[in-house]
């Protein structure tokens, strides 16, 4: 999808760790929504702690130039977050498509509906999304979501007919994912991302970032064009059963092929860290 000249600030954020999942900074001005922390479920043995920070800081390393990158990592396990602009907002591309699915799955469907779910996530399919959109207020899906999972930096867009403006941050990325983790959507929505065919159905190839060749991963791929030269390509799901990431990302001055590289170069060397 192209879109007109998009002026983006570049910024540079800290790291920050903390040892349950923060609020983030809220992106512009709006009702305040509650916050649900991810607690994660008992476990029979202890868990290894991991360095998150050290993998957050292995994948900004391993970034190049031109690249605006949000990176999040959350320890599904232990509640434990660390991100790299985690609080930066992005446009969302078709990682909204994951909000809408949990909103519509929330209730019972059709059996038409949940194949436009199914095939959304999976292919990402603009025209299964579309109707979803439409047919159960995906406007307002944005902010049911956010309320719920306690996504602090998430909001609708400006343009009610445009659901890939939808701002996202990597923080709330990775957030919606512990939320899915307890919804009985879970498996469903697993599947379809784990579904995910190397050619979408628009015929771009999201065989990239966390649906890379050699990552034990399934995540949800998102791209965008904007004219001239911006490229915004994300990578959002889960690593290993244990980790949820989210790497967000716009790119200037690089072919899709090259940005591609830039986000398989990320993923992998934040799944090497985390080994």
């Amino acid at each position: 999808m192209t879109r007109p000249v998009l002026a983006v600030a570049l910024t540079t954020v800290a790291f920050a760790v903390t040892t349950a999942i923060p609020p983030a900074a809220i992106c512009q001005p709006k009702a305040a929504a509650p916050v649900v922390r991810f607690t994660p479920p008992p476990t029979a043995t202890p868990v290894a702690e991991v360095d998150l920070a050290g993998a957050v800081a292995a994948g900004v390393g391993a970034a190049g130039g031109r690249i605006t990158l949000g990176l999040s990592v959350l320890d599904l396990t232990t509640g434990r977050l660390a991100g790299n602009g985690g609080d930066r907002p992005f446009f969302s591309a078709s990682i909204s498509k994951m909000i809408v699915a949990v909103d519509v799955l929330s209730r019972e469907v059709s059996a038409a509906d949940r194949d436009r779910v199914w095939r959304a996530l999976s292919a990402s399919d603009d025209t299964a999304m579309n109707a979803l959109w439409s047919l159960h207020d995906g406007n307002g899906a944005i902010g049911r979501v956010a309320r719920l999972a306690g996504l602090t930096g998430t909001s609708a867009p400006k343009d009610p007919a445009e659901w890939g403006e939808t701002t996202v941050t990597s923080d709330d990325a990775v957030r919606l994912q512990a939320y899915i983790q307890s919804s009985p959507a879970r498996d469903f929505i697993h599947a379809a991302l784990a579904a995910a065919p190397d050619t979408a159905a628009d015929g771009f190839d999201q065989d990239f970032g966390l649906n890379g060749p050699g990552l034990d991963a399934f995540g949800k791929q998102a791209w965008m064009f904007y004219r001239p030269n911006a490229v915004y390509l994300h990578s959002a799901g889960v690593l290993s059963g244990r980790y949820a990431i989210a790497l967000l990302s716009i790119q200037r001055g690089r072919s899709a092929a090259g940005a591609k590289e830039q986000v398989n170069a990320i993923a992998g060397a934040v799944a090497a860290a985390l080994g």
